[in-house]
C-alpha cells in the first residue's frame, strides 16, 4: 500500500474515531448521569477523555509498521 494512502485512511479512521467517540460518550452521558453528583461526573468525562486513546495508538501503530518487502 502507497505511504500516502495509508497515512489518509489513518487519519480518516483517527478523524471517525474521535467523533464517534464523542458522541457515543455524550449520549452515555446525558442519558445515564443526569442525576449523577458532580464527582461522579468529574470521573466518567476524565475516564472517558483517556480512553479513546487506546484506540487511537492502535490506528497509529498500525501507521508506523514499515511496508513488507516484496519477495
Amino acid at each position: 500500500m502507497p505511504i500516502r494512502l495509508k497515512k489518509l485512511i489513518g487519519m480518516c479512521l483517527l478523524v471517525a474515531l474521535v467523533i464517534v467517540y464523542a458522541l457515543a460518550a455524550s449520549i452515555f452521558a446525558v442519558a445515564r448521569l443526569s442525576e449523577s453528583g458532580a464527582w461522579v461526573h468529574f470521573l466518567f468525562f476524565l475516564f472517558s477523555g483517556l480512553l479513546w486513546v487506546l484506540p487511537a495508538m492502535g490506528i497509529i501503530k498500525w501507521l508506523m509498521l514499515e511496508p513488507r518487502s516484496k519477495g
